[in-house]
Formats: structure tokens, sequence, C-alpha cells
């Protein structure tokens, strides 16, 4: 498999959130159309919702892992403590090399935006966000963690 850091990118320039630009990119790997992938991603944008909370790139790595090995049995206590040990391995690489996974943190704003609505993606916009960057590298995260052996063609 090739790998989709770029492409991942390139639907974030093409307007979709940081959290439906990851979770598009690699949905499909794990049974979930393009379509489904981007409504189910889409409240997660901007730190969910445009309240400046978790970087979406940050949730939709969370999403992908659950696609992946996710549990379904709520007695099953050794599922959820694997699932809950991958995310927080993935958060803390992603927190590693950024910092943060804090979405006004890594943007460097205070507090929750006044309005939900989006801004205004012209060049200035792309200009001032270290979006593109974040999301690439929670591309190379989810393609390191939980693409590893398809990468290498296993």
């Amino acid at each position: 498999m090739e790998s989709r850091v770029g492409e991942a990118v390139a639907l974030f320039e093409a307007g979709y959130n940081c959290a439906q630009s990851l979770f598009a990119a690699y949905a499909d790997l794990f049974g979930m159309d393009r379509e489904a992938a981007l409504r189910l991603s889409s409240p997660m944008g901007a730190g969910i919702g445009r309240m400046r909370e978790v970087c979406g790139a940050v949730s939709s790595m969370s999403l992908l892992l659950g696609l992946k090995e996710g549990n379904s049995d709520a007695a099953d206590e050794e599922a959820k403590k694997r699932i809950y040990e991958k995310t927080r391995q993935m958060a803390d690489a992603f927190k590693e090399i950024n910092g943060s996974i804090i979405c006004r943190e890594l943007l460097g704003i205070e507090g929750r935006e006044e309005s939900a609505a989006p801004s205004v993606r012209d060049a200035a916009y792309y200009a001032s966000r270290p979006c593109p960057r974040l999301i690439a590298c929670a591309a190379r995260i989810v393609e390191e963690t939980l693409l590893a052996e398809k990468m290498c063609g296993k």
C-alpha cells in the first residue's frame, strides 16, 4: 500500500476539516466508504465542533484505531485496556512531536471560538495554519501504528 499522507493533506486543502481529512483518507481500509467517513468525522473538526479542544486529526487517529481494533464487548476489560493504551500511544506520539494534542494550543489561540461558523478558507487562512503539517503528522502515526503491515505488503 502506498502512503496516503499527501491525500489526507489534499483533502484538508480541498476544504474538509482536519478530522475529516485524516479519517476519510484511511477509512476505506477498514471497511467504511468515503461519504460515511466524511459524515462521521465532520463534528470532530476544529477541536470538536470548533470548541478548540482535542485536535480533530488526533480524534480521527482514535476513530481509525476503533475501526481496526475497537472493542464491541462491554464485558471485555482486557480489550478496553488495549484500545485505551493504543489510543494513548498514538496521542503521546503526536504530542511529543507537536507539543500538545489540544487544538487551541496547537493554533496558539486562547479559549473556545465564539462562533461555530468555520473560518473562511482563503490564502491567508492556509498560510496562517499549521493544520496541514499536523494532519501529515497524524497520518504518519496512523501508517506507522495501524498500517505498518499493510505498508510492508504483509
